[in-house]
């Protein structure tokens, strides 16, 4: 009758049967698939053997020999089970319309549209997933926070944990780790690619186009939401699951050898972005993605919290610290392009000029971003010193703002005044003084306009300063009337007409025909000229027409009463009383259209 035998040599007669290289059987079928029963079998085999070899006596060396060959088939075994199982249950997430094929044959809008569906079923797939999770009653509906789901279903996460206890008791720590992270590496890549996060290195990205830059930072926030929150969340979580409690922080090793290379690209993105040459119209990009980065910081910390993991923490700080500086640098150097803005030619008609909408464009977004900014700028303009002698650059005095403004409105105030400054130099470039008025009329009054119709810039530049604004471009308006219209009106005095000692009749025809004839001639030279300038708001518009007529119709109508008796009673008076009331009061509508009119005005009714 033959011995009983020994539960370690049962133990390894079981290991033996699924040795892969030995036997065709157990090459093609896999443990894990199969029977439970079986796959408990092998376990507690592999426990045994284990059990027994920690028991040995070093009387028993050829024995040990034996097991210890046995147990590094027996972990070769559990590698590959460990790996299969993975593969089984790792897939990126599909969705039918994540595919890309017919992105090149859309249309702008038709592949913007296209990519919002895209991200909403990607996050789909995870509310799914969590939905169906055994683990939580909650489904994932928005990125707002993190929400971690089930990457792998948790019987096979119980069976992988099974095989990671038994690798790392046995010493295989390292292969169970690259194993994981080689698997679950190439899924998390996949998921990065369903999100549009490509693989550029900092230099490949810097030398995009930022056209094509935009689009990106766009489709990056959405996506570094989903990553951190969702992805990497997840991710560190199936870890813990698996590896957490085995020894040496397996679950923060395998968690950073499956995450660490795909997170660096995710973070290489925003770092690129933070160091690439700066310039104005950045600005808000970079804003948009510091604001993301903010948002996202607490839930990187919580993610990447262990020691492990630091650098990836240590990364999205710095980056978060150079895009706040760079967003502190574009502001400064908008502001001394806003100075230093060459153009030289003058706009047609004295209309607004193209740098007075860009500028007051970019500051009313600029306010739209308002409690990022006045965390952001600290420190006031670098303005010239008070009174200085440099013609190139204006003075401005900020005491009076002081406790009333934030440093940001201090920022647009400056701006503001730079702008008008170079408008002032502008200005020079027209000939005309009158067209120079209306110009820098019609531009501070479209600063105001600007300013008053946006609470949030209102509220930074404050009233006080709007009034002063109000008050710039009624004295421009001013001044414009006086360059223009005080001539023309000096035609309409009585002086010089009157024969020196007979006021009732002794009126000179000769000299009102001659007043006649200037002022004909100067009303008709103006109505000419001015019919082409342009004040392109209409109530501007309308008001200085009104203010025009309120001094020239009851001038011309009292010169009209007083001396019209003397021109009709001579010859050809139709050569000297040209135009009725009515007439200059029509004229007046065609001032400020911006395109031309008749030659000659309508002559009045005879």
């Amino acid at each position: 009758m033959e011995p009983p035998e020994s539960t370690a040599s049962a133990a390894e007669r079981i290991i033996l049967r699924w040795d892969s290289t030995a036997s065709e059987e157990a090459r093609e079928k896999m443990i894990f698939t199969g029977d439970r029963h079986e796959i408990d079998r092998y376990l507690d085999a592999v426990d045994e053997l284990q059990k027994s070899m920690s028991s040995a006596t070093l009387s028993d060396s050829s024995s040990s020999a034996v097991a210890s060959s046995t147990l590094q088939i027996a972990m070769a075994r559990l590698e590959d089970e460990f790996r299969n199982i993975l593969l089984l249950h790792t897939s990126p997430i599909e969705a039918e319309s994540l595919t890309e094929s017919t992105n090149s044959e859309l249309t702008s809008q038709e592949f913007e549209l296209k990519e919002e569906i895209e991200d909403r079923s990607f996050e789909k797939q995870f509310e799914h997933q969590e939905s169906n999770s055994s683990t939580t009653s909650s489904c994932y509906k928005s990125t707002s926070s993190i929400r971690e789901v089930d990457l792998i279903p948790s019987d096979a996460v119980y069976d992988l944990r099974c095989i990671a206890e038994r690798m790392i008791a046995a010493g295989y720590l390292r292969e169970c780790i690259q194993v994981y992270a080689s698997v679950r590496k190439s899924a998390v890549d996949a998921s990065l690619k369903k999100l549009n996060v490509e693989k550029l290195s900092i230099g490949d990205i810097q030398r995009l186009e930022w056209e094509t830059l935009e689009t990106k930072i766009r489709r990056w926030i959405r996506a570094a939401k989903i990553c951190v929150r969702v992805l990497f969340a997840s991710e560190r979580r199936l870890c813990e699951q698996i590896f957490e409690g085995l020894g040496n922080s397996a679950d923060d090793a395998c968690f950073m050898e499956t995450i660490k290379g795909p997170a660096i690209q995710l973070f290489n993105f925003a770092e690129a972005i933070s160091i690439s040459r700066r310039s104005p119209e950045k600005l808000f990009k970079i804003l948009d993605l510091h604001d993301a980065l903010s948002d996202l910081l607490p839930d990187i910390e919580t993610v990447f919290e262990s020691k492990s993991s630091e650098s990836i923490r240590v990364q999205a700080v710095e980056i978060l610290s150079r895009l706040a500086e760079a967003a502190r640098g574009i502001l400064s150097e908008f502001e001394n392009a806003v100075l230093r803005e060459p153009s030289k030619v003058p706009v047609p008609g004295g209309t607004i000029h193209p740098l007075t909408r860009y500028v007051m464009n970019y500051i009313s977004l600029i306010s739209d971003y308002k409690q990022t900014l006045i965390e952001l700028i600290v420190s006031k303009p670098s303005t010239g010193p008070r009174y200085s002698s440099d013609p190139t650059v204006p003075d401005m005095d900020f005491s009076e703002f002081e406790g009333q403004a934030s440093t940001l409105a201090l920022h647009l105030i400056w701006i503001i005044v730079i702008l008008q400054f170079n408008l002032d130099g502008k200005s020079k470039h027209y000939k005309d003084a009158s067209l120079a008025h209306l110009f820098m009329m019609n531009n501070v009054h479209y600063i105001v306009q600007k300013i008053k119709g946006s609470p949030e810039l209102r509220e930074m530049i404050g009233d006080d300063y709007l009034r002063k604004l109000t008050g710039k471009f009624r004295l421009a308006a001013t001044n414009y009337q006086r360059a223009t219209w005080v001539r023309v009106l000096y035609c309409l005095r009585d002086e010089g007409l009157h024969v020196s000692g007979s006021f009732s009749s002794g009126v000179s025809k000769s000299a009102l025909r001659e007043r006649f004839k200037a002022f004909n001639a100067m009303f008709e030279e103006v109505h000419r000229t001015q019919a082409t300038w342009l004040v392109p708001d209409t109530q501007l518009r309308e008001e200085l027409r009104i203010s025009i007529s309120e001094k020239l119709i009851p001038a011309y109508r009292s010169f009209l009463g007083r001396f019209r008796s003397h021109i009709e009673s001579g010859r050809h008076p139709e050569n000297y009383i040209k135009y009725s009331v009515e007439d200059l009061e029509n004229a007046v509508l065609d001032f400020f259209e911006g395109y031309p009119v008749s030659q000659h005005l309508r002559r009045r009714s005879q």
